[in-house]
């Protein structure tokens, strides 16, 4: 697989110090005499390949995130006495750590490295390294920022859970669990950087319901329960007390029937029967609440869609009702402001027609009241001179020169009177005057 594969070209990416030489490294691997011819003491081996380092680059997944938890070693069983430095220094050919921790007097500490592979290669090699006379352990430590996530709806991709939870803090790594035909099982895992994110994510989502797509089933979500899965339970590792001794006593073998054994290894065999008989009505019970809730669900769906439908038909309907008032509204505004309009025309239309006749009127008037009595007056001047020059020459009365020029000068003329009285018909048609002269 892939991490066979890579631990098989391990050794191909390694790269000489430059302040090494191959007859040193080969000196430095051996638990023999030095280059002095001295035998090394255990307290005095380095790590295995101590003069080898490992290309990073060659160890990281394309888009994998560097020094995370998940490759972060716990180094137990170290010697009394051990620094940090010295710690680095077994780590050296692995490349660049961070987060190095030792406890002295207890005798462990912590180191996170580049990678998950490099970790791992690591701990292949320096898992029971004898280090100053000491065997450590090398173990991967426990993830304190890992959640576990259940109930995921099935449409939940890696992608999708990442960013549902990064609104807690940054990720680290978020995973959709999958079975070997690659189906989602509705299970996840999500690694935080911190703790305070996780414990956020975890006390948010217990306190309310989280949902992730449409479906609304919120998650359900845990701390994970961290196995090792990979190393177990080695021999070596059990503490080998008198209740062990007791329980090796007898080798793997199987019951003989009507023995003692045989007949409580039947009794437990029932119980074990009763239980997982309990867990599958338990499952079965719960498969058919939830798809009775399922039903539920999909016909209170329903009902409300329908209930949204007609309420938005019933809004509609309000603003449809809305705009015709509007719009009767503004057409009656319309009207009325023509029928303003209107009565505003005939108005003034008819004060324009009252202020015609006023002043026509008055024209008349003036008229009749002042040219004909001037022009009266001067007719009468006139007729009257002319009648007395015509009494006086009856009469016999002055002679001479003055006679005829009293004569000139009270006779009339014709012409001006004539032409006096066309301009006055021409201007007023209505008044006629009649002229007679004897």
């Amino acid at each position: 697989s892939f991490y066979l594969r890579l631990l098989s070209i391990t050794y191909q990416n390694f790269s000489l110090s430059p302040h090494d030489s191959p007859e040193q490294t080969s000196s430095s691997q051996s638990d023999g005499p030095n280059s002095n011819g001295q035998q090394l003491e255990p307290s005095e081996q380095t790590s295995p390949n101590a003069g080898l380092t490992l290309d990073p680059q060659s160890f990281r997944k394309p888009g994998e995130k560097t020094f995370t938890q998940r490759s972060r070693l716990f180094v137990g069983n170290l010697p009394t006495g051990v620094t940090e430095e010295e710690l680095v220094k077994l780590f050296a050919k692995y490349g660049n750590a961070s987060e190095i921790f030792v406890n002295k007097d207890r005798g462990f500490g912590f180191i996170r490295l580049e990678t998950r592979i490099i970790a791992e290669i690591a701990r292949a090699e320096l898992d029971d390294f004898v280090f100053k006379g000491r065997p450590i352990r090398v173990r991967f430590a426990t993830h304190g920022a890992a959640l576990s996530v259940k109930n995921l709806p099935e449409f939940v991709s890696n992608e999708l859970l990442e960013e549902a939870f990064s609104v807690f803090g940054q990720i680290e790594r978020a995973l959709v669990i999958v079975d070997d035909r690659g189906r989602p099982t509705g299970k996840g895992i999500v690694e935080f950087t911190a703790k305070p994110a996780a414990r956020k994510a975890l006390d948010k989502c217990n306190d309310s319901a989280y949902l992730l797509t449409a479906f609304p089933r919120p998650i359900t979500v845990e701390p994970m329960e961290q196995f090792d899965e990979d190393e177990g339970l080695p021999e070596k590792l059990i503490n080998r007390n008198q209740q062990y001794h007791k329980e090796r006593e007898q080798p793997p073998r199987f019951a003989q029937p009507g023995s003692f054994e045989y007949e409580y290894a039947m009794r437990w065999k029932a119980l074990m029967e009763m239980e997982k008989q309990q867990y599958e009505m338990v499952d079965r019970n719960m498969k058919e609440a939830q798809e009775k809730l399922e039903a539920e669900m999909e016909a209170a769906r329903h009902e409300h869609q329908v209930m949204l439908m007609r309420q938005d038909l019933l809004r509609r309907q309000e603003e449809l009702r809305r705009m015709e008032e509007l719009h009767s509204q503004e057409v009656q505004k319309r009207k009325q402001a023509e029928l303003r309009q209107e009565e505003e025309r005939r108005r003034r239309e008819e004060e324009m027609r009252l202020r015609n006749e006023e002043m026509i009127k008055r024209q008349q008037e003036g008229f009749r009241g002042g040219f004909p009595e001037n022009r009266e007056q001067e007719m009468r001047m006139h007729m009257g001179g002319h009648g007395m020059s015509m009494n006086r020459n009856s009469l016999g009365g002055n002679s001479g020169a003055a006679g005829a020029a009293g004569a000139k000068l009270s006779c009339p003329d014709f012409n001006s009177m004539k032409l006096s009285s066309k301009l006055f018909t021409y201007c007023f048609g209505r008044i006629h005057c009649t002229f007679s002269f004897s």
